[in-house]
């Protein structure tokens, strides 16, 4: 079958190959890929910002969406013909790959794969982190980089349970959105949000972190789940201990009491329901993946991308 694989060369990152066919475990089915996703971790695995380059012959892709095209040998899970939406470890930019059930949701007809491509990641982040944050019913959440597709379901989630959103993007252009989904306020800089907050959802690490820091109200939260500056962050105790009491978390998504299909059945009722919007800034062809990582590591899109595969 045919494959995206990593070439190992961070100037022509991926490239189409013969791989053999996924060989599922008992508990895993395989999904014939209609559309994937692209995270900006795969792009920083792939160009090497992790350290060295993937190693040739690496399948990036975590986010798909397709239709079940062998079931699992235990019996468990959706049947052949089902549509799904699916966190794989990896192997996901392909014709077919291996899910296992526990991280599978069954789509309804209502649900377009391209659409379900953008819940994996960033929509199990978004209501894992607010699920983290407790009840937000009337508190003030203060969201850094909001512009990705994390931000855009995070928004939506939170003003519809009842929050108070300021989210802080990289320009206007980037955060036009946001207010629509229900963001109180969509400011570039830190210094223009109003008010102190009750939770901070920080994702940008360096200076910006600690500018967020110094906004949390007494007793108030930050959640700390990415570091999309690269910057590290350099964080004074004696400027902590200024608001106290406070709580910082260090957010790893992948760790949850319930499971991706759990979660992902979640989202995807949501999306069915017309509660829930996935902001999807670019859908090609998977013949320009080349070209969509580069957009995507140039910031040039919004929201997510979405391929669609295609045969070769």
């Amino acid at each position: 079958m045919k494959a995206l694989i990593a070439t190992g060369d961070p100037a022509a990152a991926v490239e189409f190959a013969d791989v053999a066919e996924p060989a599922a475990d008992p508990t895993e089915v395989v999904v014939e890929v209609d559309a994937f996703s692209v995270n900006r971790g795969e792009i920083f695995a792939l160009d090497g910002t992790y350290g060295a380059p993937a190693e040739r012959g690496w399948l990036p892709g975590q986010d798909i969406a397709g239709r079940v095209v062998r079931a699992a040998a235990d019996g468990s899970g959706p049947t052949v013909g089902q549509r799904v939406v699916g966190h794989p470890d990896a192997g996901g930019w392909a014709e077919r790959v291996a899910v296992p059930v526990s991280r599978l949701g069954v789509l309804p007809d209502g649900v377009s794969a391209v659409d379900a491509a953008t819940l994996p990641l960033a929509g199990l982040t978004a209501l894992r982190l607010l699920r983290e944050a407790g009840p937000v019913v009337g508190r003030r959440i203060l969201l850094t980089g909001a512009s990705g597709g994390v931000g855009h379901f995070v928004t939506e989630l939170a003003t519809q349970s009842g929050a108070e959103v300021t989210a802080v993007t990289a320009s206007p252009q980037r955060g036009q959105q946001l207010a629509a989904l229900g963001a109180a306020q969509v400011v570039q800089d830190l210094g223009d949000a109003s008010g102190q907050f009750d939770i901070v959802l920080e994702s940008v690490g360096g200076e910006t972190f600690t500018a967020a820091l110094s906004r949390l109200a007494p007793g108030g939260t930050v959640l700390w789940f990415g570091q999309a500056s690269l910057t590290p962050v350099t964080l004074s105790f004696f400027d902590l201990l200024a608001v106290t009491p406070v709580t910082v978390k260090h957010f790893p998504h992948w760790i949850s009491t319930t499971s991706d299909g759990e979660d992902l059945g979640r989202l995807v009722r949501l999306v069915a329901s017309g509660r829930l919007h996935p902001e999807i800034g670019r859908t090609a062809d998977w013949t320009e993946t080349a070209t969509v990582l580069d957009d995507l590591a140039h910031r040039r899109i919004r929201g997510n991308a979405v391929l669609t595969v295609t045969a070769r």
